[in-house]
């Protein structure tokens, strides 16, 4: 057996980069390949608004009991070409170790499944990055709030496996999904602020009246 390894320290989450990324040349000519979908207790910096830097941890343990049957790896994350390989048939397999989540899939013996194992196997795509959910988690702020890291806890599902060429880091999910909790968030405090002046200017008109 032989291997083409490629090497990629760029890290991204929902969906989240993995860090290693490589095909295996078999006796079988099955067309494998491997990598790492997660690596636990690593810092990933998501981005930076009002002055604060937003960071995600995924805590070690956090893939254990997350659901997986529904599972696919495919390319792109793309709805419209058919998948390449599946956690329910045995062609997608996960494994939970110690420093992370590792991802081993078949490719199916398709044109894309070729393609696809040809451009890995040469390095023109060597990322992969993977769909989930977030069943439990906390945050965390230092340095006087401005950092704050989202510490996920739980998985909750895991929605797909994708081999991706170049994965925009402000277009993914989880950079929407945290933009759209920390706005949300912010207008919530900014409201409540509001509430507390109207509050305060009425209590001081009425001491003035008196």
């Amino acid at each position: 057996m032989s291997n083409n390894n490629v090497l990629k320290r760029t890290h991204n989450d929902f969906m989240r980069e993995i860090t290693q990324l490589r095909s295996v040349i078999n006796d079988d000519k099955k067309m494998i390949v491997e990598g790492k979908a997660i690596t636990y207790e690593e810092e990933t910096r998501l981005f930076k608004m009002f002055g604060t830097d937003f960071y995600e941890v995924i805590e070690r343990g956090a893939f254990a009991g997350a659901e997986l049957m529904e599972a696919f790896f495919k390319y792109n994350h793309s709805s419209e070409q058919l998948v390449l390989a599946r956690y329910k048939n045995g062609t997608l397999a996960f494994e939970d170790r110690e420093d992370g989540v590792y991802i081993k899939a078949e490719l199916a013996d398709t044109t894309l499944g070729r393609d696809l194992y040809t451009l890995i196997q040469r390095g023109d795509i060597d990322k992969m990055s993977f769909a989930f959910t977030v069943k439990e988690e906390s945050q965390e702020k230092k340095n006087e709030g401005k950092k704050i890291i989202f510490r996920v806890k739980k998985i909750g599902k895991i929605y797909d496996v994708a081999a991706v060429p170049h994965p925009a880091y402000d277009g993914t999910d989880i950079y929407a999904r945290r933009r759209v909790q920390v706005e949300t968030d912010s207008a919530r405090v900014e409201t409540r602020n509001r509430n507390n002046i109207k509050k305060l200017q009425i209590k001081i008109r009425s001491i003035l009246k008196k």
